[in-house]
């Protein structure tokens, strides 16, 4: 006797979700307008399975790591494979590879430029301590306002 472990069926509100994963249901929207969510509908409501759940769960990991929506729809296509997910998964896998790459060449990158810049700045510190040492910046004068503390967005 074959055991089923599918989830039971249970709907979700678009509301549901905007609370659990914290996004707007303009989002959503947003996501269902580019073929990457289709709800079911009961009346005007949208209706979202588990299936629904896992892929908005799936787009928004995909864009947390830089992955267009383009990126994310070729996974989600791969879903219904009946390949236990082998598929979708090495196609997940190769991008997962290619933004390790892409990340890790933009750190290089930012390392260098943060370097360039410390160079910099402590020769002209050093020129303008021996000139105009009233114009050198005060302790903490360069720290970010906390307005400016960049979170991630869901959209």
């Amino acid at each position: 006797m074959a055991l089923d472990l599918r989830r039971p069926e249970r709907a979700f509100t678009i509301r549901q979700l905007c609370l659990e994963f914290k996004c707007t249901p303009r989002a959503l929207r947003f996501y269902e307008d580019k073929g990457l969510l289709a709800p079911a509908r009961q009346g005007l409501n949208r209706v979202y399975s588990y299936k629904d759940r896992a892929q908005l769960q799936l787009i928004l990991r995909g864009k947390r790591v830089g992955l267009s929506l383009a990126e994310i729809r070729e996974i989600l296509q791969l879903y219904d494979k009946e390949d236990g997910g082998a598929a979708q998964n090495a196609k997940a896998l190769r991008r997962f590879k290619e933004r390790i790459i892409a990340f890790e060449q933009r750190r290089e990158d930012i390392d260098l430029a943060i370097a360039e810049l410390r160079e910099a700045s402590e020769r002209l510190e050093n020129l303008l301590a021996k000139v105009r040492p009233d114009l050198l910046p005060g302790d903490g004068e360069f720290l970010p306002p906390p307005h400016t503390v960049a979170y991630p967005r869901h959209v």
